[in-house]
């Protein structure tokens, strides 16, 4: 699910989404010893809209991909298709595999790109970061929000919470969750997050 060379590895479609790509697209191709670069058969572009996350392109690409596997195997019949090895990169994008530790929110990091992290790890394995609520850290999972490039003075990673708004501040910008999830709670939305808790201090880096 990537436009190979590019993003070789477990996680293409979620690198593609955290990196702020424009575009991806789908790959058929031969199978060699070595990991995503036999010969390519036919690929396809698609566009990455810029709110999208990695589920909803996932589930696009898949719909794509189905119909280009069906193309490959036409052309593979009818001895259509002429195979290409894969240019070399001096610098490829990776899609390594992704563990719990990599999925921490640095919100050191600018704004958008702090949004197109979440964007891409929504909604699996899902973008976290943890909150002191009195004295317990709690993690708390971002599916979704938005962000604003504002300066503001404040200390990355503090945050505003009140009954109407909950603002988390990144290097350069704001940014508002609009999905979220608390440890040990379901899923909600920024509403009945809001109206479910009271006392937050600050979220841990």
């Amino acid at each position: 699910a990537s436009l190979l060379p590019d993003y070789r590895g477990a996680a293409p479609i979620n690198y593609a989404v955290i990196n702020g790509e424009k575009k991806t697209g789908a790959t058929t191709f031969f199978i060699n010893e070595r990991i995503d670069e036999g010969n390519i058969l036919l690929q396809q572009e698609i566009e990455i809209s810029p709110e999208e996350n990695a589920g909803e392109l996932h589930d696009r690409l898949m719909e794509m991909g189905a119909k280009l596997v069906v193309e490959t195997l036409d052309g593979l019949a009818e001895n259509s298709i002429e195979e290409k090895p894969q240019p070399d990169v001096e610098h490829p994008k990776n899609a390594f595999k992704i563990f719990k530790e990599d999925t921490r929110i640095d919100w050191t990091k600018d704004a958008e790109t702090v949004h197109n992290f979440i964007r891409g790890m929504s909604p699996y394995p899902c973008a976290f970061t943890t909150l002191k609520i009195g004295g317990d850290e709690k993690t708390l999972k971002i599916y979704k929000g938005k962000f604003e490039v504002l300066p503001h003075g404040k200390t990355p990673g503090s945050l505003e919470i009140d009954k109407h708004s909950f603002k988390i501040f990144a290097k350069n910008g704001i940014y508002y969750p609009e999905e979220l999830q608390l440890e040990g709670k379901k899923r909600m939305n920024l509403k009945d997050f809001l109206n479910g808790f009271r006392q937050f201090n600050t979220i841990s880096r």
